[in-house]
């Protein structure tokens, strides 16, 4: 019986760093925010899934829109004056 297998190098083979670089993570830490918001904004919708829609429920929703768009703002802000690097 004849084996055949794939002949090809390791997927990691060449990575010397497998960590992120403080690069990386300051990003990262800069975004926090949004992600925060984004996660607030998720688990409002999720919440929303199985019952119908209050008046209370829209504006929940409607302000955790608009929390994702104030950070996003925030974001884009930073990195159009150079603060991120």
């Amino acid at each position: 019986m004849k084996l055949i297998v794939a002949v090809h190098g390791p997927v990691t083979d060449g990575l010397t760093d497998a960590e992120p670089s403080w690069q990386d993570l300051h990003a990262i830490e800069l975004e926090r925010p949004l992600i925060k918001a984004e996660m607030d904004l998720l688990d409002v919708q999720i919440s929303l899934l199985d019952r119908p829609v209050s008046e209370l429920d829209q504006r929940r929703l409607r302000r955790a829109a608009n929390k994702v768009l104030a950070a996003r703002r925030t974001v884009a802000n930073r990195l159009g004056t150079g603060d991120a690097a």
